[in-house]
């Protein structure tokens, strides 16, 4: 309905005239958005067929599967999904909690270093402990030599 056509006609000019109404037909265009949602609609579209190998006549059926496939996937400008930038966490599938995936653990911290450090050895004891200093210069209590790991900068 581009220039408000539809609201161009004798009732409505009439309408506008008992009122004292000036009638103005223009049209919203914002260049930034136009191209975005000409963007968004080919990639839905794109997706639709991914989804379709039978039948056509059912992607109205099937959009809600489109959307979220399209809200999930990583998109490279922002490297991040849409999901994540509306609701600050990656999404996880209900399968994910029930079947736990290596992208959940690490995503809940399963896999972060158990190592502190680095600490400067301040004292050797013959008993194979160790007297550590840390960046703070303070003093950490001896330690069993066996729970440490060289530190290669």
């Amino acid at each position: 309905m581009d220039n408000g056509k539809s609201l161009d006609n004798r009732l409505m000019n009439k309408i506008c005239e008992i009122f004292g109404f000036k009638q103005r037909n223009f049209s919203m265009y914002n260049v930034a958005a136009n191209g975005l949602a000409e963007a968004f609609n080919k990639t839905i579209c794109n997706f639709l067929k991914k989804v379709f190998s039978k039948s056509k006549w059912d992607w109205h059926n099937r959009m809600e599967e489109t959307l979220w496939a399209y809200r999930t996937t990583h998109r490279t400008p922002t490297q991040a999904t849409i999901y994540a930038l509306v609701y600050g966490v990656e999404f996880v599938l209900p399968l994910e909690r029930q079947i736990p995936s290596l992208r959940l653990a690490i995503q809940e911290g399963k896999f972060n270093s158990k190592w502190d450090g680095p600490y400067v050895v301040q004292e050797a004891y013959s008993s194979g402990a160790y007297k550590l200093l840390d960046a703070d210069v303070l003093r950490i209590d001896p330690i069993n030599g066996k729970f440490l790991n060289k530190y290669y900068p």
